[in-house]
């Protein structure tokens, strides 16, 4: 078994589901007392989130590309940012190591193909939803992404940042979050990426009149039969 990293903090919440699921998912395909080796990096969200909102992507590329060497000292064989949002500084973090960086938005995106849905909606914070490094990455593998309105891209956020990061779950924001779900799928939308990590905390399939893609399971997902793959021998050097 591979060992993943798992860059996480952003926010804890989520990065628990990371933990609790790739054991999960390890205990299921092993059986036994089987469970995931992993290590994990946990920065200060309050440090990143401050980098975010001035607009100061670099630093906090740095910040990150110095916790992925750190895992890859610690004997992680992937890294994973666990984390929609700071994937914007996915191409800095692969940069500054030797071990496979695997891409949340790849494996989104091979998930919602594999449903054959082509037009999808996205929700996540501010950042994800109106830049472009998330909607591009998807649009290669051929999705069509729609976003929620302004007011409604507002409300997802703050309900991300407000409540959902420092646990708090609220019935009248599910609420709210199926009425836009909805409205995405009257706009044409055939599925919907939970393109926060900490939206699953809140929504499940059964809030969404469309297939739901949650980004964190599908990631983590990924990491494990990755872990758990085959590994092909290293050639033995001549004598």
């Amino acid at each position: 078994m591979q060992t993943i990293g798992l860059l996480g903090g952003m926010s804890w919440q989520s990065t628990v589901e990371y933990y609790r699921i790739a054991n999960e998912l390890v205990a299921a395909r092993l059986g036994g007392l089987h469970s995931a080796r992993l290590v994990l990096a946990s920065v200060d969200f309050a440090e990143i989130g401050q980098l975010q909102r001035a607009g100061q992507w670099d630093e906090a590329g740095r910040v990150l590309a110095e916790q992925a060497r750190n895992l890859q000292a610690a004997g992680a064989d992937m890294v994973l940012i666990c984390t929609n949002t700071m994937h914007k500084v996915a191409d800095q973090v692969a940069a500054a190591i030797t071990v496979p960086l695997l891409h949340l938005a790849d494996t989104t995106a091979r998930a919602v193909q594999a449903r054959g849905v082509r037009k999808v909606a996205l929700l996540g914070t501010a950042f994800t939803m109106e830049q472009d490094f998330y909607r591009d990455r998807l649009a290669t593998h051929g999705l069509e992404v729609l976003v929620p309105s302004a007011e409604e891209r507002a409300l997802v956020h703050s309900v991300i940042f407000e409540e959902l990061c420092v646990g708090i779950i609220r019935e009248e924001s599910r609420q709210a979050y199926r009425e836009i779900i909805t409205r995405l799928a009257e706009r044409g939308a055939e599925g919907v990426i939970l393109g926060c990590t900490e939206i699953e905390l809140l929504i499940s399939p059964a809030d969404c009149p469309v297939p739901s893609f949650p980004t964190t399971r599908l990631h983590i997902e990924a990491a494990v039969e990755l872990a758990l793959a085959p590994q092909i021998p290293r050639p033995v050097a001549a004598l």
